[in-house]
């Protein structure tokens, strides 16, 4: 059945997605002080895939303000909703860059986290942003070397770092990685902090840790994480692909 933009708006608007957020934040606070660290430390990105924009409604008058996208235009479209609406809102590109759509989706995203290699420097570094305001951006880390599903491989981070560093228009704000399958998640994320470590040695601000997501955001908290990507556990089940 077609819902009217105002219907859906009501669907999102009731109780269980503000439970779902509720009880994903009080996990989030139950792991910090687990691991003996402060809520502030925590950045919560709201992955909001192929769901209409009337969930960043929902979810902003919710007290959201990060939200995540992987693919575009959907990025596109949802970047422009949240930029004229809420001044406030950021929207984080975290999906897999092409090379000919990295200076589109670095006009209208707030921060690109899925950075994996030189080709997506070399396009970024022609777009036109003012000196004092370069876009904000995260490299992603391939911990298994499997680079089909993105990520630089760990050894060649640091090399990328420092191509990252040499681009006026870019400024590196740290590291993000996914879980392999089957991997031990407090492992995989202890090492991504390790390399963290070592690129901060390049770039001492880059201290931005995006890690952990529904299913394993309480390890990536133990392990230092800084921003958490999480969909399902808030948004509930993903509707089909548009």
């Amino acid at each position: 059945m077609f819902l009217s933009e105002d219907n859906m708006s009501q669907a999102y608007s009731g109780g269980d997605l503000a439970m779902r957020l509720a009880a994903v934040r009080q996990e989030i606070d139950d792991a910090v002080r687990a691991a003996n660290r402060h809520p502030d430390e925590i950045t919560l990105i709201t992955v909001t895939k192929y769901h209409p924009v009337a969930l960043l409604d929902a979810l902003y008058a919710l007290g959201v303000r990060d939200f995540g996208e992987n693919r575009h235009p959907e990025s596109r479209n949802k970047a422009e909703h949240l930029h004229e609406r809420y001044p406030d809102a950021r929207l984080h590109f975290i999906g897999q860059l092409q090379r000919n759509k990295a200076r589109q989706v670095g006009r209208y995203a707030d921060c690109i986290q899925s950075i994996d290699r030189i080709e997506l420097v070399e396009a970024l570094a022609k777009l036109e942003r003012e000196p004092n305001a370069p876009l904000e951006v995260a490299m992603q880390l391939s911990l298994d070397g499997d680079t089909a599903r993105g990520g630089v491989p760990v050894a060649q981070a640091e090399a990328l770092a420092e191509a990252i560093a040499a681009t006026p228009t870019l400024r590196l704000c740290g590291v993000m990685a996914v879980a392999p399958l089957e991997a031990n998640a407090e492992e995989a994320f202890a090492s991504t902090r390790e390399a963290s470590e070592r690129i901060r040695k390049i770039v001492p601000e880059a201290t931005m840790l995006s890690m952990g997501m529904s299913h394993d955001f309480r390890s990536a908290i133990s392990q230092g994480a800084t921003h958490l990507r999480i969909g399902t556990a808030i948004t509930g089940k993903r509707p089909d692909q548009p």
